[in-house]
């Protein structure tokens, strides 16, 4: 563009009000990056591919919801259910309150429905003979630094044992690795025996939290669903059986719909964006009256000057968003060290990129076109006398 010196001078006319800006555009571009990687995080466990041969059958009223023992060897009965394996949620933390790990009491078939996770040979050997053995993430070992051979003792925030301690004793038997593809989280599982939990906690009585039901056929997960269900219709434990992917979105939105939140905290965020990046051009604007009005006297067109005034706005949220996105890009990984493995925050993506600079331009032109309007229908004559 030939008038962009022109451009990028009106810009930082006053650097002072223009830098405070920018951080301003910055800071609504930086959260915008974090909180999409946020609800981008939640949501990739609900639309991995992998998995899609398994239903999960829990409670119809709660996950919390216990279901009777009995119903394995109901479910295995119907006709396309490959294998039927089940857990149990244990909820562990590990010294500290703040140190929780995503622990689960699971049935010795439990990782061969999970073929997205790999446990070596002889692990997998020590962890189907030993009681109190349990098998760990790679993401949760490195946390920790936790390695095999190592007892572990964790805290269980629900259940206590017989004798009324909450600190149970495991032994690291394994460190499984799982696929790229895998859906998010599954690298840092803590997975010990259901039997051993059931055998020594205080309040399971011969039940499981839920079943993974794995399909020989995933086209058939509708008719399989519904068969599923009709085995506990009418008693005190009906079942909902539905996709793993489906489970997982309405596990996190246990906590909250994240995209309705996300959405909610930028949509304020936008609209003070908005409010203050518009209160910038139209002072920027009324301060060049004379300098606008000069220009269109030595040959600029109205159109020319409309299309300054725009360029200079949308210039300035460009400026402004790609700075954030970038910081954003940046920090998202330093978070995600920084928590452990307990969110793991993608990185700033194409789609994310796209919808920003779409929101940039956008935002630019909306802020811009009042004063861009009244700078193109300029009288020279009364702004050159000052009226």
């Amino acid at each position: 563009m030939k008038y962009l010196h022109l451009i990028w001078a009106a810009l930082f006319r006053r650097k002072t009000r223009t830098m405070l800006t920018l951080v301003s555009i910055v800071t609504a571009f930086l959260l915008f990056g974090m909180l999409d990687a946020v609800r981008t995080a939640f949501d990739s466990g609900s639309k991995s591919l992998v998995g899609v041969d398994r239903l999960i059958t829990s409670s119809r009223y709660s996950i919390i919801q216990s279901l009777p023992q009995a119903l394995q060897s109901r479910i295995s009965g119907i006709a396309g259910v490959r294998d039927v394996a089940y857990a149990n949620w244990f909820g562990g933390i590990y010294q500290d309150p703040k140190n929780f790990v995503f622990s689960y009491a699971v049935s010795p078939n439990y990782l061969d429905v999970y073929p997205e996770i790999h446990l070596a040979p002889e692990q997998r050997k020590a962890f189907d003979s030993s009681r109190t053995g349990v098998v760990i993430g790679p993401t949760l070992a490195q946390k920790y630094g936790w390695k095999v051979g190592d007892k572990i003792p964790l805290q269980s925030t629900i259940f206590p044992q017989k004798n009324g301690d909450k600190t149970w004793a495991f032994d690291i038997v394994g460190i499984y690795s799982v696929d790229d593809d895998a859906a998010n989280g599954m690298d840092q599982l803590f997975l010990l025996h259901w039997k051993y939990f059931d055998e020594a906690s205080l309040y399971t009585r011969h039940e499981m939290g839920w079943y993974i039901d794995r399909l020989q056929d995933a086209s058939q997960g509708d008719r399989v669903s519904k068969a599923i269900d009709a085995l506990s219709e009418n008693s005190d434990h009906e079942t909902k059986t539905q996709t793993e992917q489906a489970f997982n979105a309405s596990f996190a939105k246990q906590l909250g719909d994240i995209g309705l939140i996300v959405s909610a905290i930028m949509g304020a965020v936008f609209f003070t964006l908005i409010l203050l990046t518009a209160n910038t051009m139209t002072q920027a604007v009324r301060e060049r009256t004379s300098e606008l009005a000069v220009l269109k006297t030595i040959g600029f067109s109205s159109n020319s000057v409309l299309a300054m005034v725009l360029a200079e706005s949308v210039m300035l949220l460009v400026l402004g968003g790609v700075i954030g996105l970038s910081l954003a890009a940046l920090l998202a990984p330093i978070v995600s060290k920084g928590s452990g493995g307990m969110l793991n925050l993608p990185t700033v993506g194409g789609a994310s990129w796209a919808m920003g600079v779409g929101l940039m331009v956008i935002i630019g032109l909306v802020v811009g076109a009042l004063p861009a309007i009244r700078a193109m229908r300029l009288n020279i004559v009364d702004a050159l006398a000052g009226r």
